[in-house]
């Protein structure tokens, strides 16, 4: 389905450039005519990327960015960003250079958010189980994975595939962004997904296919998988405090400690008791058994109760819709 955009010149494209001297122009060449502005950012690429681009492209809308030192897809994006907001972008697109997302489905990605219905949309390549049958299996096990993760550290449920890089923005909801605080690297999808969480901006996915060729991906799993996992954790946390207890409290905020508390305090019980008995060769008494199993029951409900709150809170009103309105009622007052 095609869109016809009256702000089609506010659309930019952002290609993150590292290695990709192979697929770039071809990427750069089908982007399509509803876009205002292309923005190449060579992530001090050992392949000269800005350089090979700037020999080669015909395209009058590309604009080469170069970062003095390689900052990661993360760095390269948000340069690209930076770059685009300057220049009075109304949405930001981005797309990698190596040729696995079809430039074709950029007014797919920016009509969601053009329209009002959307912040930021991204990728999500699971939803037809035909296509899912190209993409490599450590890929899929792996994308499970990490989309339980991010739904936790995040808080968007309803969402799937967060390491797709095939996403766009709107520009008053890039503006918010902590540039300096996202991650740089190859955390950086996931942990701009946790940032937007605490804008309450509305992410929405859109459905995609992806093409595997010749490129080489430069993302080792048993390299990042601990940081992942650290930083999911610390995502989490924090968006646990800002939302439920220095933004807000609410029910769920005396769920959850109190969830916890139970828990713990039923394992660490009835453990206890276990192995004390188990040394001594005496069966463990009933009452101390209730004593523990009750808390842990008790426990687990309040923990499946704050999720259930969590799960319903996700954000619904799109803020930049939201930040418009509030500005012409103030207009009204005055």
């Amino acid at each position: 389905m095609k869109y016809m955009f009256s702000e089609s010149r506010h659309i930019a494209v952002v290609i993150p450039c590292y290695r990709v001297t192979n697929h770039v122009l071809g990427v750069i060449a089908a982007i399509g005519p509803e876009v205002w502005r292309i923005y190449a950012i060579d992530d001090k690429c050992p392949d000269g990327s800005g350089d090979f681009i700037e020999k080669h492209n015909v395209d009058p809308r590309v604009v080469v960015l170069r970062n003095e030192v390689n900052q990661g897809v993360g760095g390269a994006v948000m340069a690209g960003y930076r770059a685009a907001i300057a220049d009075g972008a109304g949405v930001i697109v981005k797309i990698d250079g190596d040729g696995q997302m079809d430039p074709a489905l950029v007014p797919d990605f920016a009509g969601p958010v053009l329209r009002g219905e959307a912040d930021y949309t991204k990728g999500n390549r699971f939803y037809d189980l035909e296509e899912i049958r190209s993409m490599p299996a450590i890929r899929l096990f792996g994308n499970a994975v990490l989309s339980f993760m991010t739904k936790i550290s995040s808080g968007y449920w309803d969402l799937f595939d967060p390491t797709n890089g095939y996403t766009a923005i709107h520009v008053d909801v890039a503006k918010r962004l902590p540039f300096d605080k996202i991650s740089k690297r190859y955390f950086f999808e996931t942990d701009i997904l946790f940032r937007l969480n605490t804008l309450r901006a509305v992410v929405q996915d859109v459905p995609m296919d992806a093409s595997y060729g010749d490129e080489v991906s430069n993302l080792k799993i048993s390299k990042i998988v601990g940081e992942f996992i650290v930083k999911h954790c610390r995502n989490f946390s924090k968006r646990i405090f800002y939302n439920y207890y220095l933004r807000d409290l609410s029910i769920a905020s005396v769920e959850l400690p109190l969830g916890l508390l139970l828990t713990g305090f039923g394992t660490v019980y009835g453990l206890s008791h276990w192995l004390s008995a188990a040394r001594e060769g005496t069966a463990t008494p009933a009452g101390t058994v209730m004593l523990s199993a009750l808390p842990i029951l008790m426990g687990v409900q309040l923990i499946l109760a704050f999720l259930a709150f969590d799960i319903n809170s996700v954000p619904k009103t799109p803020w930049h819709r939201r930040g418009r309105r509030a500005a012409a009622a103030i207009g009204e007052e005055k």
